[in-house]
């Protein structure tokens, strides 16, 4: 197996680091991309062995860092780069995204190995709502996969809360990671972004708006994303699938670190319904 980590996409407001996972066969494989959620990152828990374990059942996986999500290029782990993640919004995550897509849609080194003419989307959380928004709307996107996905952004700004009046009035507010024990910190441009792309930014719309195969998985342990947002998905459009793990909590049993060898039982689940999808 091929494990190529740290790579740097350039172009655009900042730097992209990737990683790619897949089996040298010189035979063009389908891509998946993963997309990770708020205050995440791509070497989080275990989804390195995640991408083995896909890169093992025929696919060229690839996962990055959101350019803004707080990390950098000499430490791509955690968040180094506070006032990096104070910039960022959901417009600089789908136009990520699509920097990603477009690099491994046109010449690259990769070009034996991936089949730029079959990429399909996996996020997790927030980047649940990125990765249908961008299947949406790009044609080049065969499929797409919402893991413990949020069904709605424009809820969690709290509008008219006094935390929401206290952001207008000095353009920033903090949230404590409860791990790292940082105070990140996000400007009031955060909200005026999404204002001023709300439509496209609805996950709603995408959801009723897509005709491409929908996988959508979700805990019913999950506390942080309840299960209820999965079936509102679903609901929207009743031609996606809903898989629900049962006892699953928001990272379906993993943590961070995550130090064995395997992954946790409902983890696995997820990996193998997923796959499947993907092969039919």
């Amino acid at each position: 197996m091929i494990i190529d980590k740290n790579n740097i996409l350039t172009g655009g407001k900042k730097p992209i680091i990737f990683d790619c996972f897949y089996t040298k066969t010189t035979q063009p494989k389908p891509i998946v991309i993963f997309c990770h959620g708020y205050k995440g990152f791509k070497d989080w828990g275990a989804w390195d062995i995640v991408a083995q374990t896909f890169a093992k059942a025929g696919f060229f996986f690839v996962k990055f860092n959101f350019s803004h999500n707080g990390g950098s290029v000499k430490q791509p782990l955690d968040f180094p780069d506070l006032e990096a993640f104070a910039q960022n919004n959901y417009s600089l995550e789908l136009e990520d995204l699509d920097r990603i897509i477009e690099h491994f849609g046109s010449e690259n080194k990769y070009a034996m190995e991936a089949d730029a003419n079959t990429i399909s989307l996996i996020g997790h959380s927030r980047g649940g709502g990125i990765v249908l928004i961008k299947a949406e709307e790009d044609s080049r996107i065969s499929k797409v996969v919402t893991l413990a996905g949020v069904s709605d952004y424009k809820s969690r700004f709290l509008e008219g809360s006094d935390t929401f009046k206290n952001w207008k009035e000095t353009g920033r507010f903090f949230v404590e990671n409860g791990r790292t024990k940082q105070q990140m910190p996000h400007d009031w441009q955060f909200y005026t972004d999404f204002v001023a792309n709300e439509n496209r930014l609805t996950i709603s719309r995408a959801a009723k708006a897509i005709k491409k195969p929908w996988l959508i998985i979700h805990g019913d342990n999950d506390t942080t994303v309840t299960i209820e947002e999965a079936k509102a998905l679903h609901n929207w459009n009743p031609n996606s699938r809903l898989e629900i793990i049962k006892d699953a909590n928001h990272v379906f049993e993993a943590s961070h670190p995550w130090s064995k060898d395997e992954l946790p039982t409902n983890l696995k689940k997820v990996i193998k319904t997923t796959t499947s999808f993907f092969k039919e």
